[in-house]
């Protein structure tokens, strides 16, 4: 037979004085007020580091704006460990700024990954002490290559500043952690500075919000940047009738397209003035089929641009209590010819509020 386990207890653990008062302490009054003290010593703390930095930039950043603004191809971002999440970050708000970027990992680019960074490109590495050894074959293969290369880096005299074509140094700054072993204040200082060349590109090549837009087209920034262009109903959708149409043939285009109102224009084309439900309300009257539609209209309606922001016109229609609006664009003569039409449920179905 065979014979029973016997069973295991575990060994017991030697007591911590600090476990000991733990298990007899209660969360106080004062627990909150003690969190929010080791808040703002971190938060302090990460702001006298970006201080630092912003009264430290000198020539170098210039330098390497000058480098960065004439790369043919993409600007390759690197970093190891906490670095390469701010590389990636970096990389991304430069992308969506205007300025090709990709993230590559060092470690990987030693694994054939080298092969993303083309001669034509640009690399900006991130390494706090200078001496990430992950990096040290894609900094070799930049040297090489004679790619450009931008370090960030905490020490002026370490192997990537000394290889590097313009270094960014970061300020002098204890870190937030309270042993300053976790990077915080480090991090914080190298988003700052990636966003600061980020942003600096992005005014140098003049980047718009039409540019903007093409790199947001989803989302809140996407619908924050919208056009009349792109919401509006062209062509055949449009109601239009013609001068001294009768209003019996008005009232079927206006019924027909569904936007609540009909453009009435002239014989070339450009719109004279706009039927509403209103307008047929007011001139209510036995023989209204017989009379002309510029008999009845309301003469040089409200317009918008169609490179206006859909936002603009959906403040136009609240201020002035209307539902739709013709699109004109060209406003030399006269009022126009009409290239489409806005109603505001086109507004609201897009999420603009």
């Amino acid at each position: 037979m065979t014979p029973k386990p016997k069973p295991i207890h575990p060994r017991p653990r030697p007591v911590d004085a600090r476990d000991e008062d733990a298990a007899h302490s209660h969360p106080g009054r004062d627990r909150p007020e003690a969190d929010r003290a080791v808040a703002r010593r971190v938060i302090e703390a990460e702001a006298q580091g970006l201080h630092a930095l912003a009264d430290g930039l000198d020539i170098s950043l210039s330098q390497a704006l000058d480098l960065l603004a004439n790369v043919a191809g993409r600007v390759v971002v690197t970093g190891m460990g906490k670095s390469g999440h701010v590389a990636r970050k970096i990389a991304a708000t430069l992308a969506s700024t205007g300025t090709p970027a990709q993230f590559v990992h060092p470690a990987e680019a030693s694994h054939g990954d080298l092969g993303m960074i083309t001669p034509a490109d640009a690399v900006i590495a991130l390494s706090n002490s200078g001496e990430t050894a992950e990096m040290s074959d894609l900094v070799a293969y930049t040297r090489r290559f004679s790619i450009p290369l931008i370090a960030l880096t905490g020490r002026g005299e370490s192997a990537i500043a000394q290889a590097a074509d313009v270094t960014l140094l970061l300020p002098v700054a204890p870190e937030a952690c309270p042993l300053g072993l976790a990077p915080t204040t480090s991090t914080a200082v190298m988003l700052a500075l990636g966003d600061a060349l980020a942003v600096a590109l992005f005014e140098r090549k003049g980047f718009s919000s039409d540019d903007f837009h093409q790199f947001h087209p989803k989302g809140a920034l996407g619908r924050k940047f919208l056009r009349v262009a792109d919401l509006m109903h062209r062509g055949s959708d449009v109601p239009l009738v013609a001068a001294g149409t009768r209003m019996a043939e008005a009232m079927i285009e206006m019924t027909g397209k569904r936007f609540g109102c009909v453009g009435v224009t002239d014989a070339n084309g450009r719109l004279l003035g706009i039927v509403t439900d209103g307008d047929l309300r007011r001139h209510m009257a036995p023989n209204l089929l017989e009379a002309t539609a510029e008999t009845v209209m309301t003469a040089n309606p409200l317009s918008i641009r169609s490179r206006a922001l859909a936002a603009e016109a959906l403040g136009l229609m609240n201020a002035r209590s209307v539902t739709a609006l013709f699109v004109i664009d060209d406003h030399e003569q006269g009022s126009g010819p009409p290239v489409g039409i806005l109603h505001v449920h086109d507004i609201l179905r897009a999420g603009i509020v």
